[in-house]
């Protein structure tokens, strides 16, 4: 091995073992073992690939390489006719697996090239021409494109071939997490798993971890001491737990008071001002500023000083009034931007301060955040500081709570008011407890899940998904397991559009990542996010949510469970979690 890089080639090797492997646990040592073989200096070029990224999640950077300008890179590179390609994609059903089978059959394009020959292309030499495709642009950038690809992909050996192309259309489908990579690194780099920790603390507040990745390979956990907040990188959004009864807030949080703040039902977002650069990502920390130059406005002409990063929440509002979620993702689009900026106007609440002027403020206590937002904002009519009262009366809490529900918010997020309030990145605390209105059954609240299968559809939905398998997630183990088939409560238009959002992450075997009894008509790679209601929390025979925790063989389950909509703007990370699903169901048999 070179000390300057890796060779893609042993690189698709470990691709091929991860793509097959159905274990997490084999899958941290494949990375263990990839890992090894990789200089420090490559190690960052690595993650971001085995992600199907280039470059950190949040820079969005887009290749731009369509399934037919693909094909053709597969064409010229190995001198043969797009029909040929076509005919090789039919038989394959896989654009990544044609590309192998032509680099096989080799051509006039390969003279250089016999097959004692070709070791390929080094990792760094990969990575470099996927971002000279990322950033070719203007006049003739289509030509430049495929000619890159199509040099990468005649100088990559076979199996090369096959992952060239499937990063190409953004399509790799390994099945490796985020979080599955920090175990990794800290087997690898600290010799311990119990060091994860701390790496996905820098990780939460970094967002990068091509950037955690080369901090600890090269200085181990110590290197990540200088890696802190920066304007521009987002913050991975601190999240809430949630209760069945308000009662159980002062037992859950403690202290002596806390403030209830009205939880709004629109799109999160975190803003960071640099000077007159103002930026807005979504909680899945994609960049949204676009969608939002209203929002942008607000805050160039609003926020007193140079440098912030803020949370808060955007509202579509009528007539005064304020609108659903629903409404809101109306302005996720990208044309016409202006047009619904005037037919769905939106407020923008500001809730939380984490950066400000070169300090952070994620160690600060919340009410010192609170204080500190309140005197750098000006209030206008479309933004204001989320409505609340800091009390340790559970009456008053109630009473705003209502008040809540009756101005057409969910609820109330409950916020610790202690001197350890802290903000903490990317994690679920009881520092935040979320109370939304109880529906009319016992189960209080809609639960987030992550769709990991599908059964085939009969009768009048012949040829489309009858039901889908959703899965939460559990944070410790880092695998989603099986909660709910659900059938019910879609619409033609769901049924029609959900099989094109779910074909990208289709894959033909049980991801591993995924923990399941039930064998669905199509696996999918844990990425779409739904929100499901039910009756109840029932123990299964059959699920693995929360498995062996409350009975031997027997996990938790959602009695009679109805699809309500699809949650764009979450991760699957941000999927109901196992522990959550456990709270939920000690307190429904408590009632």
């Amino acid at each position: 091995m070179s000390s300057e890089s890796i060779l893609f080639s042993e690189v698709a090797e470990h691709f091929e073992k991860l793509e097959k492997t159905q274990s997490r646990l084999e899958m941290i040592d494949i990375l263990e073992e990839l890992f090894n073989d990789t200089p420090p200096n490559s190690i960052d070029k690595l993650c971001y690939l085995l992600l199907g990224e280039i470059d950190a999640d949040f820079k969005h950077i887009k290749l731009g390489l369509g399934e037919k300008l693909v094909q053709k890179g597969v064409a010229k590179a190995f001198s043969l006719s797009n029909e040929e390609v076509e005919k090789l994609f039919r038989e394959t059903g896989d654009l990544g697996e044609a590309a192998e089978v032509a680099s096989e059959k080799g051509s006039k394009g390969l003279k250089a090239f016999t097959k004692g020959e070709r070791k390929g292309l080094s990792l760094k030499e990969v990575h470099s021409s996927f971002l000279k495709i990322a950033n070719a642009e203007g006049s003739g950038s289509q030509d430049k494109k495929l000619n890159i690809l199509a040099g990468l992909l005649s100088n990559s050996t076979n199996k090369g071939c096959r992952y060239i192309t499937r990063i190409a259309l953004s399509k790799l489908r390994l099945g490796v997490g985020d979080m599955t990579i920090l175990d990794a690194l800290a087997e690898t780099y600290t010799g311990s798993k119990d060091n994860r920790p701390q790496i996905e603390h820098i990780y939460n507040i970094s967002s990068d971890v091509g950037l955690v990745a080369k901090k600890v390979a090269e200085d181990g956990v110590s290197g990540l001491d200088d890696v802190g907040v920066e304007i521009g990188r987002p913050i991975r959004m601190m999240l809430a737990q949630r209760l069945k009864k308000l009662s159980e807030i002062k037992e859950k949080m403690g202290g002596d008071e806390f403030a209830a703040e009205e939880k709004y039902d629109g799109e999160r977002m975190q803003i960071h001002k640099d000077g007159e650069n103002v930026r807005v990502f979504s909680r899945r920390l994609e960049e949204i500023t676009k969608q939002y130059p209203d929002v942008v406005e607000y805050i160039k002409d609003n926020v007193d000083i140079d440098e912030a990063i803020m949370e808060g929440e955007a509202v579509a509002v009528q007539d005064g009034e304020l609108q659903s979620f629903q409404k809101l993702m109306r302005r996720k689009r990208k044309y016409d931007i202006e047009e619904f900026v005037d037919k769905i106007p939106v407020k923008l609440f500001l809730f939380d301060l984490l950066y400000v002027e070169g300090e952070s403020y994620l160690k600060k206590s919340y009410p010192k955040r609170r204080e500190k937002l309140e005197q750098i904002v000006d209030e206008t009519d479309n933004l204001k500081f989320s409505r609340r009262i800091v009390t340790d009366n559970l009456d008053k809490i109630d009473e705003f709570f209502e008040e809540s529900i009756n101005r057409g918010n969910e609820g109330i997020l409950a916020k610790s008011c202690d001197e350890d309030s802290v903000y903490r990145a990317g994690a679920r605390e009881w520092l935040w407890i979320k109370w939304k209105k109880d529906y009319t059954s016992k189960l209080s609240d809609t639960l987030d899940l992550t769709v990991v299968g599908a059964l085939a559809g009969k009768g009048r939905r012949s040829g489309t998904y009858g039901a889908l398998l959703c899965a939460a997630y559990n944070h410790e183990k880092d695998v989603f397991e099986t909660l709910c088939k659900v059938g019910t409560g879609f619409t033609d238009e769901d049924l029609e559009l959900l099989p094109k959002k779910l074909e990208e992450f289709e894959i033909d075997h049980k991801p591993a990542r995924v923990v399941s009894e039930i064998e669905p008509t199509q696996w999918f790679q844990p990425n779409l996010v739904v929100e499901v209601e039910g009756a109840e929390l029932t123990k299964s025979p059959v699920h693995t949510a929360g498995l062996d925790r409350i009975e031997e063989d027997k996990g938790l389950a959602i009695r009679f469970p109805r699809y309500l909509n699809l949650r764009e703007d979450k991760s699957p990370d941000e999927s109901t979690t196992v522990s959550e699903l456990m709270e939920m169901y000690e307190n429904q048999e408590k009632i």
